[in-house]
């Protein structure tokens, strides 16, 4: 008798991507994301959600993690089994570690310092963690099944919690 044991299918699926730290790279970056997501077939909401985090964080690199002659990295990963695609973005300024600021202490009129605030919107959870010799890596996970529960608790008028950091 021959019995087959049921494999479950494990799909890691990551992209890597060194780009200059400028805005042309960060402009980059959030273009070939956002088409690595459409390939590998991510949900719509989901890839909308996960571009809106990317133009964010590599926006954030080579505006405040630029260092001279030094790139940053953009990666994502995609755990099917685990229901979960996390979105790193890796700098030079290990010095200059993000912070969302409360909405009263940004200027109605200011131009920039509400990014970090959209991503704790959009992401799950988003933290930071050093990249030695001296740089750091930001990250955000966005839960695939998620974007059923964002619907149901925004028509049930329930609220999800806030970033672990």
């Amino acid at each position: 008798m021959n019995a087959t044991t049921p494999q479950l299918s494990c799909t890691v699926r990551t992209f890597a991507q060194q780009l200059s730290s400028t805005r042309r790279g960060a402009r980059i970056a959030r273009l070939l994301a956002t088409e690595q997501l459409r390939s590998w077939q991510v949900s719509p909401a989901v890839t909308e959600r996960a571009e809106l985090i990317v133009a964010e964080l590599v926006g954030n690199a080579a505006l405040h993690g630029h260092s001279q002659g030094r790139d940053f990295r953009v990666a994502l990963t995609l755990d099917s089994s685990a229901g979960l695609l996390r979105i790193t973005v890796t700098d030079a300024r290990g010095d200059r570690l993000p912070s969302p600021s409360p909405d009263f202490e940004t200027a109605s009129d200011a131009e920039s310092g509400r990014g970090l605030l959209l991503v704790t919107a959009l992401a799950d959870r988003w933290g930071t963690d050093p990249y030695p010799p001296g740089g750091k890596t930001v990250w955000a996970d966005i839960t695939l099944a998620s974007e059923a529960t964002r619907v149901t608790n925004r028509h049930s008028g329930a609220t999800s919690a806030g970033p672990i950091l």
